[in-house]
């Protein structure tokens, strides 16, 4: 970890992510970087028609604000592969995401990340 590194948080649409949020927070500050926060959509799925979901990520857009940080939501058939591209795009050094009680899924993205990414350390936040 360097100063200056740029924080990069995967959020999903659960209020939950709130933590994540604040992790990537505590860690852009120590290091005097940059925090961004991300939540990339499936193509097809409809949050803005689920109340629930569309209450959530406006919810951690105010968490994401507060927190000093930009949130983007992007939408991709591929979420890896969307998430390796704003890594690249936007020089990540750090990645924090979740683990989930249903991790199998979880896990395939992380180790996707980390295959991908192979200079970007992974921070895996227990639920």
């Amino acid at each position: 970890m360097k100063k200056g590194s740029k924080v990069m948080v995967c959020v999903t649409r659960q209020k939950t992510c709130e933590r994540l949020i604040k992790v990537g927070q505590k860690l852009s500050t120590k290091l005097e970087g940059e925090l961004k926060v991300v939540h990339v959509a499936k193509i097809g799925d409809n949050f803005l028609g689920n109340p629930d979901e569309g209450e959530a990520l406006d919810y951690l857009f105010g968490i994401s604000k507060t927190a000093g940080a930009d949130m983007t939501v992007l939408r991709a058939e591929d979420v890896v592969e969307k998430l390796v591209d704003f890594a690249d795009k936007n020089n990540i050094d750090i990645i924090v995401v979740g683990e989930s009680p249903r991790s199998k899924g979880d896990e395939n993205i992380i180790r996707q990340l980390e295959q991908r990414l192979p200079d970007v350390e992974i921070r895996v936040i227990p639920a």
